[in-house]
């Protein structure tokens, strides 16, 4: 990813243009007045980067409105700095543009008061708890401060280097995992690679030239997979929409190296093939297709259709021998997934304003967002360290599948055991737990599961949990349950 330091000019002819394209249910006329307002707001103030300050409401609402975001996101795009900046006051904002908008913007101006302190384990966890709270009441807050995040790291050449430290650690730590838990990949990539980029410059710059010169050597190849792949999707009257390659995005691809002793090599899905079609059913017969003329890599394939990742994440993934030997991945998905997986929660919003939904959260797939608040509401007294480290297991690693005996699929983070199992049940099981059984095998209780496992757990009345549990257990529940048994057992 190249890193610009003179972005584009956007102008409210240019904003108005890519509304009308992208999201035409959206009121043009209002979008006008929050541009006029806001460009009087901000009449005479810069930037740090010399530029007019009118340019980053207007590069915020310009990402939102590539997201297929509503009227009341752009506008409180436009006007989310108004607050901070400038004489007008919350009253203005809800006289002019209603409540909801008050709201948003509002929130957003919440999330930027939270002062810096020394203590940067406190600092991270209180600036996550005020994303909590504003995330349950109006995601759109947080779509809001994404962008406008997105556009600070992308003129943040122009602060000192104490400063670019600090807000690329933020970003990394903060707004990264969140756009990723929302399943917004593509903005998710972008704040990561710019975090990188400020935060390891000689890292970012040797990555970059690697990956040039692999792409150098991949370019051929892939094109001559993609035309093949094209014609044996024709021949065989599967229904696509698009086939096209991407590559993957810098940082995600220096943690890859990481786990892989940095033997580029050996990752696979540098480049990728992304078939899109029109319906599920075209999706696996694409997946059969493709295996019939190119063997697949033992291990390598992956159902995210019929078992999404916990962002909602749907797709089937391959991995290939072409016919000259190379390795490459194919990625098969809908187009509503191919959004969903680009936009996250913000494609739902989109789908929610066409289809007139009243409410784009009431989905299943985001219920974690609400769940989120009250799980940090029981946790907000906690050292900020400990809360740290809870939230990242409970809500931000990687999670696997595994099911129950009838079949029930469990979401555990990565590492988790069938005590964490057991406990994610029902704490009676955890408690009780004797014995576990693996895909029919009996194995420890500190064995690390895996997605596709089918779990059961033997249990012996008044059996109590050991403390040794604590030395592996992965979930925030089970220790939290654990814990509380020996406090109440000790009379605490």
């Amino acid at each position: 990813m190249t890193i610009q330091k003179k972005l584009p000019k956007i102008t409210y002819k240019k904003l108005s243009e890519k509304i009308k394209k992208n999201s035409p249910n959206v009121d043009l006329r209002v979008v006008k007045r929050a541009y006029l307002f806001s460009q009087k707001a901000h009449k005479g103030q810069k930037r740090k980067s010399g530029e007019e300050y009118l340019q980053h409401p207007l590069h915020t609402a310009f990402t939102l409105t590539e997201l297929n975001l509503d009227t009341e996101t752009i506008i409180a795009a436009l006007l989310h700095d108004t607050l901070e900046d400038t004489s007008y006051t919350l009253s203005d904002i809800e006289k002019y543009f209603g409540r909801k908008v008050a709201k948003i913007v509002e929130g957003v101006s919440k999330l930027g008061q939270i002062k810096l302190r020394k203590d940067t384990k406190e600092y991270l966890a209180e600036n996550l708890r005020k994303m909590f709270v504003a995330m349950a009441e109006d995601i759109r807050v947080i779509l809001v401060r994404l962008a406008d995040r997105k556009h600070n790291l992308q003129t943040l050449y122009a602060l000192p280097r104490d400063k670019q430290i600090r807000i690329a650690r933020e970003s990394l730590e903060v707004y990264a995992p969140i756009a990723e838990r929302l399943g917004m990949g593509e903005i998710k990539g972008r704040i990561e690679d710019l975090a990188f980029h400020y935060l390891y410059p000689k890292k970012f710059k040797s990555l970059e030239k690697r990956v040039r010169k692999f792409y150098k050597g991949k370019e051929k190849h892939t094109i001559i997979a993609k035309k093949k792949l094209k014609k044996l999707l024709k021949n065989s009257d599967v229904s696509f929409v698009d086939i096209h390659s991407r590559a993957k995005h810098t940082y995600s691809l220096h943690q890859k190296l990481q786990r892989y002793n940095d033997d580029i090599g050996q990752i696979y899905d540098i480049v990728a093939l992304r078939v899109i079609v029109s319906d599920i059913a075209s999706c696996y017969k694409a997946l059969g297709i493709i295996h019939q003329y190119w063997k697949p890599l033992t291990g390598r394939i992956k159902d995210y259709i019929a078992n999404p990742k916990p962002n909602g994440y749907q797709s089937l993934h391959t991995t290939v021998f072409c016919d000259d030997g190379k390795i490459i991945e194919i990625q098969i998905r809908t187009e509503k997934m191919h959004e969903e997986a680009e936009y996250g929660v913000a494609a739902h919003w989109y789908y929610s304003e066409r289809d007139k939904k009243s409410d784009p959260l009431n989905l299943k797939k985001f219920s974690w967002v609400r769940d989120l608040a009250k799980w940090q509401q029981k946790n907000s007294n906690k050292d900020p360290g400990e809360f740290l480290k809870d939230l990242r297991t409970t809500f931000f690693e990687k999670h696997i599948f595994v099911f129950t005996p009838k079949g029930d699929p469990i979401s555990l983070p990565e590492g988790a055991t069938p005590i964490d199992f057991a406990f994610k049940v029902h704490t009676e099981l955890g408690f009780q737990c004797q014995i576990a059984k693996v895909n029919g095998k009996i194995v420890r209780l500190n064995t690390k599961l895996a997605s596709g496992d089918l779990v059961e757990i033997m249990t012996l009345k008044n059996k109590s949990p050991s403390q040794d549990w604590l030395k592996f257990v992965k979930t925030h529940q089970a220790r939290s349950k654990i814990r509380a048994w020996f406090r109440k057992k000790n009379g605490r």
